[in-house]
């Protein structure tokens, strides 16, 4: 397993995780055939992030097989923070790299003076919240009827953590 920054050329096999993931998992966001299949826009996406936010992926044996995103918050009032998006395909899932992506996000967010983290988690994703709570995330708040999923509304944690 080699976690480490993603790079530009990374955008077609990036794009290929993420559809994996839409496929096959229904805590994502997108929706399996939502995404656009344009390795441009990813690419576009990578060179935005690598600019001043944390974006590493998960490799195994050439393959991307998950990834951990930070988005630093762009108004000077929010600049301290970082909103995170993490997925990892199910095959590669208790084997502990969701714990070693937040050690190096940690790690980055230190280096560049973050003091919060936060992220959003469907309320029945147990598996998740446990990590999060694991590592020091707190549930600071309920987004109900956050996300329609399969025709019902499912509420969302809010939560954070102070570095």
């Amino acid at each position: 397993m080699n976690i480490r920054q993603i790079h530009e050329n990374d955008a077609e096999s990036f794009l290929n995780l993420l559809i994996e993931l839409d496929n096959e998992t229904k805590f994502m966001m997108i929706e399996p055939e939502e995404r656009k299949k344009d390795s441009d826009i990813i690419k576009s996406i990578i060179q935005n992030n690598l600019k001043d936010s944390f974006m590493y992926v998960v490799e195994e044996e050439k393959k991307l097989v998950g990834f951990l995103t930070g988005r630093r918050g762009t108004a000077n009032r929010i600049k301290h923070t970082v909103y995170i998006i993490i997925g990892i395909l199910k095959i590669h899932c208790g084997r502990g790299i969701g714990k070693e992506l937040f050690r190096e996000l940690e790690r980055w967010a230190r280096e560049n003076n973050i003091r919060r983290l936060e992220l959003t988690v469907m309320t029945h994703n147990e598996k998740a919240i446990n990590l999060y709570k694991k590592i020091g995330f707190k549930i600071e708040g309920i987004k109900e009827k956050s996300i329609l999923l399969d025709g019902k509304f499912i509420d969302e944690y809010y939560m954070g953590k102070i570095l």
